[in-house]
């Protein structure tokens, strides 16, 4: 009879495989995701005047994209949301739509217990920010990500990023 793993292996094991299913998705058009330090160098502390940018090729304008946002986070965050902000520009280099404010819920307001995916003391989150987007003009598009909390070093966001992925028709 074969041995079931508990613990971290497991987790560990979980999430490789997660991963794994993930990296088959054909209708994923792109995703990227950047590890976050502070100006000093201390690491999973987002600063305010760092904003990640991630730039992704659009190539069929008739097709609707769905746009997540990637955080990650140690389970030492302090707060039990994060407000982010991200600006999108076209191939042409204006902005596209207006900038647009984000509330994005990582641990549960009344228990404090962390959402999302992971085991130990990391989580990962993915939230829908925006839905059913038609791009106008294909080419490349950068999105461009930042904090926007009152404070100006926010510790504990790990890592931030983007996934666009082509809707289903």
């Amino acid at each position: 009879m074969p041995k079931l793993l508990k613990g971290p292996v497991a987790a560990l094991l979980a999430l490789a495989a997660a991963l794994t299913l993930g990296a088959c998705d054909p209708n994923r058009v792109y995703e990227e995701n950047t590890d976050l330090t502070s100006p000093s160098g201390d690491a999973y502390v987002w600063d305010v005047q760092q904003r990640p940018s991630f730039t992704f090729a659009i190539a069929d304008t008739t097709a609707r994209y769905n746009v997540y946002f990637n955080v990650r986070n140690a389970a030492g965050y302090g707060f039990y949301n994060l407000y982010l902000k991200h600006t999108l520009t076209g191939p042409d280099g204006r902005v596209v739509g207006r900038p647009l404010l984000h509330q994005m819920v990582v641990l549960d307001p009344k228990t404090g217990e962390p959402l999302g995916a992971g085991s130990g003391d990391i989580f990962d989150h993915q939230f829908l920010a925006l839905r059913k987007v038609r791009f106008a003009r294909p080419g490349n598009y950068k999105m461009t990500l930042e904090q926007y909390m009152r404070q100006n070093q926010l510790p504990g966001i790990m890592s931030v990023g983007v996934r666009v992925v082509k809707e289903d028709k």
